[in-house]
């Protein structure tokens, strides 16, 4: 027999040791003088079993401050005692006040009409109260001169970087970040690659949602250091600036971080954003912009630029810029992310120079791309669903999204690049001034979804039904970003909830 934990709570959510991302609380309203108010917790779990008619009759909840202690059935903050009861879900917590900031342990016991078991330990954190923030909200709030603010506006990432010591033995360290419009995380020279995009999309003036990330695998005893490249998103959007009322501009990028050390002997270092971080504007990445696409240069690239003993002298120091309107809260849903990575399934040539890869399914997400060839050259990729009858792209649907993203080559060997801060709804891909003759075996396609598992499956005799069944699942995986949007390939991609409401019956 197993159990399986589930998290049910408007605050916390569960998280596997093996996994790089857990997710935190918000309390700006729920803090307590000493703690967190754990009114709204609720704990879950399913049994599986091989035998018929199993049914729970008792259950035993135990939470710790520890795995440790939960290993030895310790529980320093609940003990729930032996529960007779068949209820599973939303199971109330009724232990200890919780501790902003914290991780904590559980595991459960079950009686069943078969037996008894111990679940696996699972664990939760919490977030951090208004009172816990020492970060600082930095940018740069200007456009600079190689920058446009127009209807298809052009404004380069932001870049931002901080040196630092973890002085002792690290024991945990968690990083609670919000990055507007979205950010991209280095630590020490590695991507915290798990997610592309750490934030789901809010309307800015209400709520901005920080994604809590256990990081002490990546942080080294001694010198240490961590960059953040911040992109657009739906924060900083021009795009369509004669419809502010259906694609609001909310500001210049900008950026809320802090890290948060414990070291074995019990003492606590916080790094947090502020002025003495370091910010360049003029990196490789020169303008990105989810409904027209993203354009790195590689020769503009810093070699280990998010490294301890990086030289950015040369760097300037951001502003301390005045915080979003909306209340600061822990992204209480799934990340997005990479869910699936499809080959091609041919790359023929439209004419000199242009070629026509088919990724042979209609998807949302991006292409990454190996390449060899001369510095500064500048190859271009245009995404379509579909093709008119002279084997061109058709983008006559995408109204005025441009769907281009471009990459400029830096030389010396062979380069791999993926777009940071973009997202493309597309079949087939206009793949123009590549150097040599492209080859699918030098292109991945990347389905970019919600966290979210397939629980289920259909098939049956009927071919055309089978394939409606499929079109369902792509359409559906290829249309959740944080929210359920109408569309991920033209000049919308709205949170249209008519839409999903619509479709919902048949899921």
């Amino acid at each position: 027999m197993r159990i399986f934990l589930l998290f049910i709570a408007s605050l916390v959510s569960v998280c596997s040791a093996a996994q790089v991302r857990i997710t935190g609380l918000t309390c700006n309203e729920l803090q307590d003088p000493m703690g967190v108010n754990p009114s709204d917790l609720r704990l879950g779990w399913r049994i599986e079993s091989d035998q018929k008619d199993t049914r729970q009759t008792a259950y035993e909840i135990l939470v710790s401050t520890s795995r440790a202690k939960l290993e030895q059935f310790a529980g320093d903050i609940w003990s729930s005692g032996k529960v007779n009861s068949d209820k599973s879900v939303n199971v109330h917590y009724s232990g200890k006040l919780l501790q902003t900031g914290s991780s904590y342990y559980w595991r459960v016991r079950i009686q069943t009409n078969h037996g008894e078991a111990w679940s696996a330990i699972a664990s939760w954190s919490t977030g951090l109260s208004r009172d816990n923030w020492k970060a600082k909200w930095i940018g740069y709030d200007k456009a600079s001169p190689w920058d446009s603010i127009t209807t298809w506006s052009r404004l380069s990432a932001r870049y931002f970087r901080k040196d630092f010591r973890a002085t002792a033995q690290i024991k945990r360290a968690t990083l609670y970040i919000a990055g507007l419009g979205l950010c991209e995380i280095h630590i020490n020279g590695r991507k915290l690659f798990r997610e592309r995009v750490a934030a789901a999309p809010t309307d800015y003036r209400k709520r901005i949602f920080y994604s809590v990330y256990d990081v002490a695998g990546m942080l080294n005893k001694g010198a240490n250091a961590i960059g953040i490249v911040v992109g657009n998103g739906r924060y900083f959007t021009m795009r369509q600036n004669y419809k502010p009322k259906k694609i609001n501009n909310f500001g210049f990028p900008k950026l809320l971080c802090q890290l948060e050390i414990e070291y074995t002997d019990g003492r606590r270092t916080i790094v947090a954003t502020d002025a003495s971080w370091k910010l360049n504007v003029d990196g490789a990445i020169r303008t990105n912009n989810e409904y027209d696409g993203e354009e790195y240069d590689a020769t503009k690239e810093w070699e280990n630029w998010s490294t301890a003993g990086f030289d950015d002298r040369l760097w300037m120091n951001p502003q301390l810029v005045a915080a979003p309107a909306g209340k600061l809260e822990a992204q209480p849903n799934p990340p997005v992310t990479v869910a699936k990575v499809l080959k091609p399934v041919s790359i023929r040539k439209l004419r000199e120079n242009v070629y026509i890869m088919d990724m042979g399914q209609n998807f949302s997400g991006w292409v990454q791309m190996k390449l060899t060839g001369q510095r500064g050259r500048q190859v271009q990729l245009r995404f379509a669903e579909s093709l008119q009858a002279d084997g061109s792209l058709y983008t006559a649907n995408l109204r005025d999204a441009r769907v281009t993203d471009r990459y400029t080559l830096r030389g010396g060997g062979e380069e791999t690049w993926e777009p940071s801060f973009v997202y493309h709804g597309f079949r087939y891909v206009e793949i123009t001034n590549y150097p040599g003759v492209p080859q699918v075996d030098a292109f991945e396609g990347k389905l970019f979804t919600d966290e979210m598992e397939t629980t289920g499956s259909f098939s049956c005799s009927d071919s055309v039904i089978n394939k409606i069944y499929r079109n369902a699942w792509w359409g559906i995986a290829s249309n959740y970003k944080g929210v359920p949007v109408d569309c991920p390939q033209r000049n919308e991609r709205q949170p249209w909830l008519g839409d999903r409401a619509a479709g919902s019956g048949g899921e």
